[in-house]
C-alpha cells in the first residue's frame, strides 16, 4: 500500500510550486496515484488561499476515485472559519459524499502522555 502525508500548508505550497508552469493538475493526478492520501491537523490555524485552494483540488481529484483521510480539530462544518465559504462548502461536499466520519473525544493523548510523565526526560 502506498500512502502520501500531507499538512494543509504543504498542499499550498504545491500550488504555489506548479501554478508557475501550470502543471497542478498533473501535480495532483500523480499525488492521487497512491492508495491512501492523508492530510494532518486541519483546522488548527486560518489557512493560505493557497492551501485552500490545494485541500479542494486534492479532495476533488480524489473524489470516488481514491482513499483520503483527513485529521481535524473541527468538524466539516466549520471548515468555513478557516477557509473561503465557497471553497469549504465544495470541499466539504466532496469529502462527506460516501465517507466514514469518526470523531474521537476526551484528552490528548500527547497532553496525557507528557503530563503524566510519560516519554519526558529531564533536561540536566
Amino acid at each position: 500500500m502506498t500512502v502520501a502525508w500531507f499538512t494543509i500548508e504543504d498542499l499550498g505550497g504545491l500550488v504555489r510550486r506548479h501554478r508557475v508552469d501550470d502543471s497542478i493538475s498533473k501535480a495532483f493526478t500523480r499525488i492521487t496515484r497512491t492508495d491512501l492520501v492523508i492530510v494532518d491537523d486541519i483546522g488548527l490555524l486560518p489557512v493560505s488561499p493557497d492551501a485552500a485552494e490545494g485541500f479542494y483540488r486534492l479532495v476533488d481529484a480524489a473524489y470516488e476515485r481514491r482513499s483520503l483521510a483527513v485529521s481535524s480539530n473541527l468538524h466539516p462544518s466549520g471548515f468555513d472559519e478557516i477557509m473561503p465559504k465557497t471553497l469549504a462548502t465544495a470541499t466539504v461536499d466532496r469529502l462527506l459524499h460516501h465517507a466514514h466520519v469518526v470523531v474521537t473525544t476526551g484528552d490528548s493523548h500527547r497532553l496525557s502522555e507528557a503530563t503524566n510523565g510519560n516519554g519526558v526526560v529531564a533536561l540536566t
